[in-house]
């Protein structure tokens, strides 16, 4: 078998799934002469005939047969050998997109596997999993739901989730239920489509009260402003979770459910790079659940990874 070439176990498998000569020939891109004499030379180097073949049909020998599965979980390998040949390299470089949030450790757990450029565009979710639908970026990291999956020919992978909790004023620091909090859903749907979405859905679910506003303060100082205002516990969105509460509000976990925002790394699917692949596995293989697929846990209904998804 010293003579065998993984190129001549590819043309194995595609004439096996063709079952033509031909239709194989068209599909690995060469002529048929030439793939006839390789799958002759194959049979030679393993010493057994493949194919039973005549002027009007082909088909698998016994041999033929008990190798096929062999080939493909051989070939599958190879091409996993590949990968991760690619992944040591580091040598391709990658544009990441975000809205405001990355994986503190994401240099060092990417560095040995690609050049990852986070791009300097800050821009919110619907417009960064657009980006990468049509090649601007190679990756965001977002909120994203099926339906977007689906319509932008993107795959997702779960790499972060937030716990949102509400800001209240006064002294009570205790638990509120989501039904006793009212969240914001700004007018401006440029900027706030995917917040705009996940609050709606969560007032319907849960009956917390849906508050319309029109100045943009989902987050920042207008947002506490608007707590102020509110005469119940307000939620707090994803890009205000890191923001120092002024002194005069308190920080409330909600509860009954509890209430997550997941981010998701997006690629296209149809995306075959090495390093882009590598990336995502660096940042997404050991993530976890993160909370989210606790019974007592919230999700939209349309989110990548609600139950049943």
């Amino acid at each position: 078998m010293t003579g065998v070439e993984l190129r001549q176990l590819r043309y194995f498998v595609a004439v096996a799934e063709e079952l033509n000569f031909g239709r194989a020939a068209e599909r690995l891109l060469i002529a048929g002469p030439s793939l006839s004499q390789q799958i002759k030379a194959l049979e030679r180097d393993l010493g057994v005939r493949l194919f039973d073949r005549d002027r009007r049909s082909v088909s698998l020998t016994p041999a033929g047969a008990a190798l096929l599965p062999h080939t493909r979980s051989l070939l599958e390998r190879a091409d996993d050998l590949k990968r991760r040949a690619g992944r040591l390299s580091g040598s391709e470089s990658v544009r990441l997109g975000y809205v405001n949030w990355l994986p503190a450790d994401l240099t060092s757990r990417t560095a040995s596997v690609a050049r990852v450029h986070v791009d300097a565009w800050v821009a919110p979710s619907h417009t960064q999993a657009a980006r990468v639908a049509d090649g601007s970026l190679d990756l965001a990291v977002c909120w994203v739901r099926t339906e977007d999956l689906k319509r932008l020919g993107l795959r997702a992978r779960l790499i972060g989730a937030d716990r949102l909790y509400a800001v209240a004023k006064g002294t009570d620091t205790g638990d509120v239920a989501a039904r006793d909090m009212d969240v914001l859903i700004d007018d401006d749907i440029t900027s706030w489509a995917s917040w705009n979405e996940y609050a709606e859905e969560l007032a319907r679910d849960t009956g917390a009260k849906a508050v319309r506003i029109s100045d943009g303060a989902i987050t920042g100082p207008a947002f506490f402003d608007h707590v102020r205002r509110c005469t119940r516990p307000v939620l707090n969105s994803p890009k205000g979770q890191t923001t120092p509460l002024p002194p005069d509000l308190v920080r409330r976990e909600v509860d009954a459910p509890k209430v997550y925002w997941t981010w998701s790394l997006v690629r296209r699917e149809s995306e075959l790079r090495t390093g882009v692949l590598a990336v995502v596995d660096a940042l997404c293989d050991d993530v976890g659940d993160l909370g989210i697929r606790t019974p007592d846990a919230w999700l939209p209904s349309d989110d990548p990874y609600a139950p049943g998804r």
